[in-house]
């Protein structure tokens, strides 16, 4: 496992180091100033997309939910930053007797989203609120990354399976929360082990070049699988000659073998080769599975052939370009001194936000295809009769209260997605496909 340390009372491990210091720097000072306990609103958002997107994928929530359960400083934690001498004692005291005790709402996982939606919103006092930034974005900024180029893989894909395979691509435990992140936006399966214990995923696997190369020649290695998995296995036929492989493959397993894999060359050219081969040999229904570097621009490509299932790695669990969802943590309301919210922002160049506790609704016309993502400014916009509320309680009064699993996830996403307009399946560069509009 990742070195951790565990919060012994509630027998989970403790994620409250998780953090940036200025979150500590910022508690300390409003502690002395006596701020620390205005009440706050905090709110997760994108100023945009990555570049040519045109939505993005909420992902991640499940995680950061148990990750809060977490959030606890510890005897370790505790002496760690007096040791460090990273904050004082006043403030060491308040962190050991720290519970979040405020509500969060959000975006539920799988959800579309676009410049402004209020993926999560944190209702709480400051010194609850400021120490949960760092946790909330580094989970959510890279899961929704992964999240939505899966979005645009899958879609590509239509309907053929996509299969996970990045985990030798990146941080061994990055590899996990991507397999979880691409299996919410569509991805069939994942080769990581620990995303099926952990999460449920379900998991394949075939076999590397390597394993051939073992054997002193193809046939020996074909039939050394087949005899252990059976001839519903995939077997590899690029390592040598692919034709001989394919014959070969058939000839070892009979025409009830179950696919073969190609991981080089023209994977299009090859793959209609190869099912043309296939099928005079008899093997109608072996399918044909491709790889090697594979992104939703390949994959769209290959759909003009016969090709059964993808296997993407670094594309994937790289954000295919958008390794980050560009995800932002502010405040957005504070209390003043009549005890009344004030909506707060910045008005930085390039950086400005929307201040006021926000509210959000789908628009969407009378055949269900959303039209605009509607932010209500201190209230609910209007509902028009057609529109889908977003935003749903996670946490009340400290306590979780959104207990949606994997599964709910990854239908949520399909039918948020569906309800799209077709624009937003395409590939070239282009503006969100439907704009955000606030509402005062």
């Amino acid at each position: 496992m990742t070195p951790e340390t565990t919060d012994a009372a509630a027998g989970r491990a403790a994620t409250s180091l998780l953090t940036d210091q200025y979150e500590l720097t910022m508690l300390q000072a409003a502690l002395r100033d006596g701020t620390a306990m205005r009440a706050s609103v905090f709110e997760t958002f994108a100023r945009r997309l990555p570049d040519g997107r045109r939505y993005g994928v909420t992902a991640g929530t499940g995680r950061l939910l148990d990750a809060l359960a977490g959030f606890r400083f510890g005897e370790a934690e505790l002496a760690d930053l007096r040791e460090r001498r990273i904050v004082d004692d006043v403030t060491l005291a308040w962190l050991a007797d720290y519970r979040f005790s405020g509500d969060i709402w959000g975006y539920a996982e799988g959800e579309v989203y676009f410049p402004g939606s209020p993926l999560v919103i944190v209702e709480a006092p400051f010194a609850e609120a400021v120490v949960l930034e760092t946790l909330v974005l580094s989970i959510l900024n890279h899961d929704s990354a992964i999240a939505a180029a899966a979005s645009r893989m899958t879609a590509a894909a239509d309907d053929r399976p996509c299969i996970e395979m990045g985990s030798r691509r990146t941080h061994e435990w990055a590899a996990v929360a991507a397999a979880r992140a691409a299996y919410v936006a569509g991805f069939a399966t994942t080769s990581n082990l620990e995303a099926g214990r952990r999460y449920g995923v379900p998991t394949a696997g075939t076999s590397a070049h390597a394993f051939t190369l073992l054997h002193d020649d193809e046939r020996a290695a074909f039939q050394s699988q087949v005899d252990a998995l059976g001839v519903g296995t995939t077997l590899l036929v690029d390592t040598y000659d692919v034709p001989t492989a394919v014959a070969l493959a058939v000839e070892v397993a009979g025409p009830e073998l179950g696919g073969v894999r190609l991981d080089s060359g023209d994977l299009l050219q090859q793959a209609r080769e190869v099912r043309a081969q296939l099928d005079s040999l008899g093997a109608t229904k072996t399918r044909i599975v491709v790889t090697s570097d594979l992104d939703e621009f390949a994959i769209a490509g290959l759909q003009a052939g016969p090709v059964d299932g993808y296997g993407v790695g670094t594309q994937l669990v790289t954000g295919s370009g958008a390794p980050t969802a560009g995800l932002v943590y502010k405040l957005v309301a504070r209390e003043n001194a009549a005890g009344e919210l004030q909506a707060v922002a910045k008005k930085s160049k390039d950086k400005a936000s929307v201040g006021g506790r926000k509210y959000a609704l789908r628009r969407r016309d009378s055949r269900g295809v959303a039209e605009a993502e509607l932010i209500g400014i201190g209230r609910p916009p209007v509902d028009d009769g057609d529109d889908r509320t977003l935003l749903v309680p996670l946490i009340r009064d400290g306590e979780r209260v959104f207990h949606g699993d994997l599964a709910d996830a990854r239908e949520r996403h399909a039918a948020s997605r569906a309800e799209l307009p077709p624009t937003a399946a395409q590939l070239s560069r282009g503006e969100p496909v439907i704009p955000t509009i606030y509402q005062s």
